[in-house]
């Protein structure tokens, strides 16, 4: 129907008449109440972004001599970060004289890194920053 029409049969209504496929040859119209329509809209942009994750970065800090069952047990909680979508970040602490043996730090990083080579890859291999040496994991995307 042609334009005329359609705003005589809106105003008749006393609704609006709201413009839905402007792009579609001819644009697609339909006759509702405007007001209404921008709430439903909102609405599904709402449901929307709370369906979208939001990815983290986790840490999880060590010391250099940091043991074989706390290692399995901060592997732990990094394989549920990880299983959640979330970056993990592994920091090895040291203190005063541990300084000096960067050695075990970079072996226990290498361990973390062969541990989660299944669930996750390196974005990020161990630098050294100050007196913290660090490394960042991401899951292997899905395909």
């Amino acid at each position: 129907m042609s334009d005329k029409e359609a705003l005589a049969k809106a105003n008749e209504a006393g609704l609006d008449l709201v413009e839905i496929a402007p792009k579609a040859a001819p644009p697609v119209v339909r006759i509702m109440d405007y007001g209404k329509f921008k709430y439903e809209q909102a609405k599904k942009q709402k449901e929307q972004k709370k369906k979208q994750h939001q990815v983290e970065l986790k840490e999880i800090r060590m010391r250099p001599k940091t043991d074989s069952h706390d290692l399995e047990v901060k592997l732990g909680k990094a394989r549920e970060f990880l299983e959640q979508r979330n970056k993990v970040k592994f920091t090895v602490m040291f203190r005063g004289r541990e300084l000096a043996y960067r050695n075990f730090g970079i072996d226990l990083l290498k361990k973390v890194e062969e541990q989660m080579a299944e669930i996750a890859k390196v974005e990020f291999s161990a630098k050294m920053e100050g007196r913290n040496m660090f490394m960042i994991l991401a899951p292997h995307s899905e395909k």
